[in-house]
C-alpha cells in the first residue's frame, strides 16, 4: 500500500497561507500530542521561513503523559513548544501568554513609536484534524468555526477576532504531496488526518496491532482479554473469535474486526496512546 492525499483545496489552501502571510506576526503551528513529529508538515519550514512560531501539540489528554513531557523537551530545544487539551485547559491565558513573550520586542518598539494598542496577528496552520477549529473554538469561547472529527472541513481561510490584543487566521489543514515515509502516512490515515477511503484498513490494523504490542501490550491485554501472539494478524483473529464475529466456514469477520479496532484507536478506547516513540527523535 502507498498513501498519497494532496487534493486540490490543500494546494489552494497553500497558496492563499503563503499570500497571507505577511500580514500576520506570529505563526501558530498544531501537531497532534499522539504523534508530534509525524503531524509536522515538512512545507510549513520553508513557508514560514523566519517568521516567529509558536508550536501548540493538541489533543494532550489523549497522548501519553510520559511521551508527551519527552516531546516537549526535545521540541523546545528547537521551537517554543507547548501542549493543552483544548477540553480542559485555559487555553485563552496559555496560547496569548506565550505569543505575547515570544512578540515582546514587537510590542515594545509599538509601544515606543506610539501605539497604545497593537492588535497581534496570528495565523494557524497544521495538518488535517488536528484540532484547528477545536482550538480556535476554545480561545474564542465560542463556535466561530465547525468542528467534526474528519479531514477537510475547514477549506478556506478566515479571520477571527479572539480579543482586543489577538485576531487568528484560521486557515484549512494542509498535508504534503508525497509522504516519503509511509510509516508517517500510516500514522496519519491510522489517526484521522487522511481521509478513511484512502487507506486499507487491513494494513492500518496489522500496523496498529504491531505498534501497541511492541510499545502498549498492557493496553491491549485489558482491552479485550486476549493473550498476545507474535503475528499482528494473529491477534486480530483473536479478537474476532472471542467477540464470536464469524463468517461462512467459521472463519473470523475480519472487515469487522478491523472497523472496531481502528474505531476503538480512534475514540481512545485502549487508553492514553502516543504514536512517535523516542526512536523518531533523530529526525528532529
Amino acid at each position: 500500500m502507498n498513501i498519497n492525499w494532496y487534493p486540490g483545496h490543500m494546494e489552494k489552501a497553500k497558496r492563499q497561507m503563503s499570500e497571507q502571510l505577511k500580514l500576520v506576526d506570529i505563526v501558530i503551528e498544531l501537531r497532534d500530542a499522539r504523534m508530534p513529529l509525524s503531524s509536522a508538515n515538512p512545507m510549513l519550514d520553508k513557508l514560514i521561513g523566519t517568521k516567529p512560531r509558536l508550536l501548540v501539540l493538541t489533543k494532550k489528554d489523549m497522548a501519553d503523559p510520559v511521551k508527551t513531557e519527552y516531546w516537549l523537551n526535545e521540541l523546545n530545544k528547537k521551537e517554543p513548544c507547548i501542549a493543552l487539551s483544548a477540553l480542559n485547559d485555559n487555553v485563552c491565558k496559555l496560547v496569548v501568554g506565550r505569543v505575547k513573550e515570544l512578540l515582546k520586542d514587537k510590542l515594545e518598539r509599538a509601544k515606543r513609536r506610539g501605539i497604545r494598542k497593537k492588535v497581534l496577528r496570528a495565523m494557524v496552520v497544521g495538518i488535517p484534524n488536528v484540532g484547528k477549529s477545536t482550538f480556535i473554538n476554545a480561545l474564542t469561547f465560542s463556535k466561530a468555526t465547525k468542528v467534526e472529527n474528519r479531514p477537510g472541513v475547514t477549506r478556506n481561510l478566515q479571520w477571527v477576532r479572539l480579543n482586543e490584543d489577538l485576531e487568528l487566521l484560521d486557515t484549512p489543514g494542509v498535508l504534503w504531496p508525497k509522504f516519503d515515509d509511509q510509516t508517517v502516512a500510516l500514522k496519519l490515515a491510522l489517526l484521522a488526518a487522511i481521509s478513511d477511503h484512502i487507506a486499507d484498513k487491513r494494513e492500518l490494523a496489522l500496523f496498529a496491532m504491531d505498534y501497541l504490542k511492541k510499545h502498549y501490550p498492557m493496553a491491549l491485554e485489558k482491552r479485550y482479554g486476549i493473550t498476545l501472539q507474535d503475528a499482528a494478524m494473529s491477534n486480530l483473529e483473536a479478537l474476532a473469535i472471542q467477540k464470536n464475529w464469524l463468517i461462512a466456514g467459521g472463519k473470523p469477520d475480519l472487515d469487522k474486526t478491523y472497523d472496531m479496532f481502528l474505531t476503538d484507536i480512534r475514540s481512545e478506547a485502549l487508553g492514553r496512546i502516543t504514536w512517535d516513540d523516542e526512536d523518531a527523535g533523530k529526525y528532529i
